[in-house]
């Protein structure tokens, strides 16, 4: 049975590996460990091997691990949907949030944003492949929306998120993250981050400019869902 390491190891060979045929630098692309379902103990052992940014999805789950993991110097990023009655709470104990699609709710990591805390970073969630299923803002939406959140204090937009619908053609893959691209390429702000690819399609994202993969499975296993 694999270890973590050992995935994270074979995970590292197919981001270098995607970037080189890309040709870009393979240090231009960071893992993001998606740890939902997970227990404290699995993201202790990644941080063991070199993993340093945590991704999470539901918030009580998150500030237990965090509370459990309080000795370990992690990166936390925010990646699931946002009721209005979490945003304290993600603006008190996250450092990154990719799953932004309404004003509102980037009004209020704002207001409760700690002063003593650097910038919160904020992705834009787009909802690049139209699914009514998934959240995002579309993309005829997106401009300005971007423009509002870039003007908010205590946030520093860096880029967009998407998770386009899944599907194993490599072409359809590496539209949709084109697509995505060529969104934040067109407004015009500057911006550094593309939240994109997970561990079935990140080849296809690298390839379209992804600078974060978001990887659950391939490095922790598959999720067990019965679990509480």
């Amino acid at each position: 049975m694999s270890t973590i390491a050992d995935n994270l190891s074979t995970l590292a060979a197919r981001i270098s590996a995607a970037a080189e045929a890309a040709g870009r630098a393979p240090s231009d692309i960071r893992l993001l460990a998606v740890s939902k379902t997970k227990p404290a103990a699995a993201v202790r052992e990644a941080f063991a091997a070199g993993v340093r940014d945590v991704g999470e999805n539901y918030l009580q789950e998150a500030l237990n691990k965090q509370g459990e993991l309080t000795d370990l110097p992690l990166t936390w990023h925010f990646i699931g949907p946002i009721q209005s009655n979490k945003t304290r709470a993600i603006a008190e104990h996250f450092d990154w949030v990719h799953s932004v699609d309404r004003l509102k709710i980037a009004q209020r990591l704002s207001e409760q944003r700690p002063d003593g805390l650097a910038p919160l970073n904020i992705c834009l969630q787009v909802n690049v492949s139209g699914e009514a299923s998934k959240s995002g803002c579309s993309p005829e939406e997106l401009p300005a929306l971007a423009t509002a959140i870039a003007a908010l204090p205590r946030l520093r937009l860096r880029g967009l998120m998407a998770i386009p619908e899944p599907t194993d053609d490599r072409a359809a893959q590496e539209a949709a993250f084109a697509r995505v691209r060529e969104l934040q390429d067109r407004l015009g702000l500057n911006l550094d981050t593309l939240s994109m690819g997970m561990s079935h399609d990140l080849e296809a994202a690298i390839a379209q400019g992804a600078t974060w993969v978001r990887i659950g499975t391939a490095l922790f296993g598959a999720r067990d869902y019965s679990q509480p």
